[in-house]
């Protein structure tokens, strides 16, 4: 895939003939307790991404300690990969926020020449043709580490530097619309936990609790009849076994105690509910979870959707926390969830409240899936402009 202006010929070179410089710096001595509160960016791996900075956690170093490695002095639009440990093939440019500064050992500097758009290596690198090398360079798959011979043998094929700037710019414009849109989708979510918060948190002093609008239901799958087995996620909620625990089930072979879960009803895990394993059935008529879990329904006095959102705040969470039980392996039972204090509106209320949010939990999937789109789309140019 070619902008149509251009026609001549890539040329086959590597790294090595197109770069100035390859090589990378060290933690100064004393590590972590040497990092000051401003002076000299230090860059560590974590500090880059899959073609953008995470600076939200950089360090520091004063300048006695910038100037004794001089010579790792990151300038503006070199390009930084990371040769060690797991994150090992992540590429970024150096910007103006941390030009100036350093680099560690695990952080390795590519400063390019003239003929090389330092851009254009960078999506190189994050390419399919880029991580095939260096995943070549990685004995067993391990991902060990690279060295600075291994990084220089990187072949690279390249246009004219204009074609390359061309290139470079519209991927850029995809990734500045990535970023944007994952703002979007973090501005939503935070409004949808303020509504959250701000409807719920207020309503402290109560003398009613959720076993007031509850009730358990224990009906067991005696004939088999459903085969649908369930598992409750702590991130996504009701997801059937097989895609839990990839494309394999770990239900048992007679599944005739295991307990009948209707739509709207709930399930939670005793042992998993304190990292949030607790969740309202929406994407099945019903289904089948183990006998371990814990099931109930609301009452008509208690809008289903109205309690799914109580469970989202830091309020139910610190109520959990008071209410578990066992030394080794902490638990709530069904009687310890019904003692915490509920304070509900009307039903209409409720209602208000519920579609509400709905709608917004709406609104975020619709922009993740957008998003989604556009990493795709940025994956499909990554693979066919580069060759």
């Amino acid at each position: 895939m070619r902008f149509p202006e251009f026609t001549g010929e890539w040329k086959k070179s590597t790294i090595g003939s197109l770069s100035t410089k390859v090589g990378s710096g060290v933690t100064p001595r004393g590590g972590e307790t040497v990092y000051k509160s401003e002076g000299h960016s230090f860059v560590r791996s974590q500090n880059v991404g899959w073609g953008h900075l995470q600076l939200d956690d950089i360090a520091f170093i004063d300048k006695e300690t910038h100037l004794r490695q001089k010579n790792t002095e990151l300038q503006l639009d070199d390009v930084l990969l990371n040769i060690t440990g797991a994150s090992i093939g992540r590429s970024a440019l150096v910007n103006k926020q941390i030009a100036g500064g350093n680099v560690n050992q695990h952080v390795c500097i590519i400063r390019t020449k003239d003929n090389l758009v330092p851009a254009f290596l960078c999506n190189f690198l994050l390419s399919n043709h880029g991580q095939k090398q260096i995943d070549s360079f990685q004995a067993g798959g391990n991902r060990q580490g690279l060295n600075f011979e291994q990084i220089r043998s990187i072949k690279i094929t390249i246009p004219s530097t204009k074609e390359q700037t061309k290139i470079a710019t519209l991927l850029h414009l995809i990734d500045e619309r990535i970023a944007t849109q994952n703002k979007i989708i973090e501005d939503l979510k935070k409004l949808k936990s303020a509504i959250i918060e701000k409807e719920y948190t207020h309503k402290t002093k109560s003398n009613s609790h959720i076993g007031d609008f509850i009730e358990q239901t224990s009906k067991r799958n005696k004939n088999r009849a459903i085969q649908n087995v369930l598992s409750v996620s702590n991130r996504q909620g009701f997801i059937q076994q097989s895609e839990q625990f990839e494309n394999r089930s770990v239900a048992s072979d007679d599944t005739s105690s295991y307990k009948i879960v209707k739509k709207n009803n709930f399930a939670f895990n005793p042992a998993r509910i304190n990292v949030g394993s607790i969740a309202r059935l929406t994407t099945f008529d019903r289904g089948i979870v183990s006998p371990m879990y814990i099931c109930f329904r609301t009452k008509d006095t208690l809008f289903p959707e109205y309690l799914d959102y109580y469970f989202e705040t830091k309020q139910f969470f610190t109520e959990i926390q008071k209410r578990l039980e066992g030394s080794v392996r902490q638990c709530l039972s069904f009687e310890g969830l019904c003692n915490i204090p509920l304070c509900i509106p009307t039903i209409e209320v409720q209602q208000q409240v519920g579609k509400q949010l709905s709608t917004l939990v709406q609104e975020i999937k619709l922009e993740i899936d957008f998003l989604e789109l556009l990493q795709r789309q940025k994956k499909f140019l990554l693979h066919q402009m580069f060759i």
